[in-house]
């Protein structure tokens, strides 16, 4: 078995009692045992979002459940409003052409993050844009958007504001009641530490007011049908779920309510903070501007003089730490450092000592032991 320690932003480490779930014999997903276990787990789910609405789990990746939010509300013809300031904000935006909507984009230069009087204004000039599309945690650029103050804005529109969660939900502040969120979703393999495989959704009641007026284009995303599935006794899923997954998500979910969700939250900030004065302490620069950082990833610009090939090819096969690249017109020029789900300073010290090697490696002049250090500070109490 490959013992690589993956420091990408998602999938994440799975915690071995999460992986024993899985193993436990399959159970007829029509029966009250299944029934059970699906109820206390979007219970968990919804306590994750913070909200009082019901989520429902999707078997599928975090892409489905960004499918299923924009197939249940549009008709063909419908605008939506992205925010585009990466790979994933563009992904929105295809999903909308593929299924008929017009798209109109805020344009945001990778690597910052989007100013929400834009919205506003976007909304004032056009007032049959039906809804808004924001990535909370663009892990192409490490790039966190402020989606509370974005929710601020929309709460004078009649817009639905829907936001992907996928890479920030359990790892930074996402309260999608307080934040006035009409749709939210999110998948397993990033924050929540479960496999990949499984994603979620949740809605207001004024999305659901909108997706009943709406014939969805989607068969399997039909969330009228996930509506009334999950209405029955027992509460099903309206097509086979993967029962072994349903399991991991359960036990994932029960992980964070046992470190509680604000404790996780400042442990992945604390992770974000130590990795970013690491990075400082070995002279290598930060991508975005450190007050939009993100709390689950850090991008970090390639040194001049080393490839793609180089780095990570060298932390990957020698020290079996793996890292991610860039996207699209960012390949191979920045790498990314993924800090979230169960990471701690263990993997942390181990991620940046390897770093420390390969750019010694590599020909850098650095001093070998200042980012571990910096680490080490970070986690370390101030009166020490």
């Amino acid at each position: 078995m490959d013992e690589t320690l993956l420091m990408i932003p998602g999938p994440t480490r799975v915690a071995p009692r999460v992986l024993k779930a899985m193993s436990e014999n399959v159970v007829n997903h029509r029966s009250a045992i299944f029934g059970k276990i699906l109820n206390e787990t979007t219970q968990m789910m919804s306590d994750v979002f913070r909200t009082n609405n019901k989520s429902y789990l999707i078997t599928g990746s975090g892409t489905a459940a960004m499918e299923a939010a924009m197939a249940n509300i549009l008709n063909p013809g419908d605008k939506v409003l992205h925010v585009v300031g990466g790979k994933f904000g563009q992904r929105f935006s295809q999903i909308v052409e593929a299924f008929g909507g017009q798209t109109k984009i805020i344009d945001v230069e990778w690597g910052q993050a989007v100013n929400p009087d834009e919205i506003g204004f976007a909304l004032e000039e056009d007032e049959d844009i039906k809804a808004v599309t924001v990535v909370h945690n663009e892990t192409s650029t490490g790039v966190a958007n402020p989606i509370k103050e974005i929710g601020k804005i929309m709460s004078d529109y009649d817009a639905l504001y829907v936001v992907d969660t996928v890479s920030s939900l359990g790892g930074d502040e996402v309260d999608v009641d307080g934040y006035g969120i009409d749709i939210c979703v999110t998948g397993s393999q990033k924050c929540l530490a479960a496999p990949p495989g499984m994603a979620a959704i949740t809605l207001s009641n004024d999305a659901w007011k909108v997706v009943d007026k709406v014939d969805a284009q989607s068969y399997y995303l039909n969330m009228k049908k996930y509506r009334k599935s999950g209405n029955a006794e027992p509460p099903e899923t309206p097509y086979t779920p993967s029962v072994s997954l349903m399991y991991a998500m359960h036990e994932a979910l029960t992980v964070i309510m046992e470190e509680g969700l604000n404790n996780r939250i400042k442990r992945h900030h604390l992770a974000a903070k130590a990795t970013r004065n690491a990075i400082k302490a070995l002279n290598l620069e930060l991508f975005p501007k450190e007050e939009v950082s993100s709390a689950t990833v850090t991008a970090i610009k390639m040194p001049e003089g080393v490839s793609d090939g180089e780095l990570r090819g060298t932390m990957r096969n020698k020290y079996r730490v793996e890292l991610a690249g860039g996207q699209d017109h960012l390949k191979g020029n920045i790498f990314r450092v993924g800090h979230m789900g169960n990471i701690t300073h263990r993997e942390l010290i181990t991620t940046v000592a390897a770093l420390e090697m390969t750019l010694k490696e590599l020909g850098f002049d650095i001093a070998i032991g200042e980012g571990v250090a910096a680490v080490a500070d970070t986690y370390l109490p101030d009166d020490i």
